[in-house]
């Protein structure tokens, strides 16, 4: 059985890129010009902070195009 230090070098890099996207989508949400579907700005900041993948959620179906 793997202990999660064994883990590390798979998880890291994951847990990287799921901050990364998340910063990414709160900037992309906070643009003056952006406009966004279904939700308000507040709503959407809070699926994207709080939901597992929420940025993807709002990339692929919060944004106007």
């Amino acid at each position: 059985m793997e202990t999660i230090i064994d883990l590390l070098p798979l998880i890291i890099p994951i847990l990287l890129l799921e901050l990364a996207m998340r910063v990414y989508a709160v900037v992309d949400l906070m643009k003056a010009e952006r406009d966004v579907k279904l939700l308000g700005k507040t709503a959407w900041l809070l699926v994207i902070l709080l939901v597992n993948f929420g940025w993807v959620v709002y990339l692929l179906g919060g944004r106007e195009a």
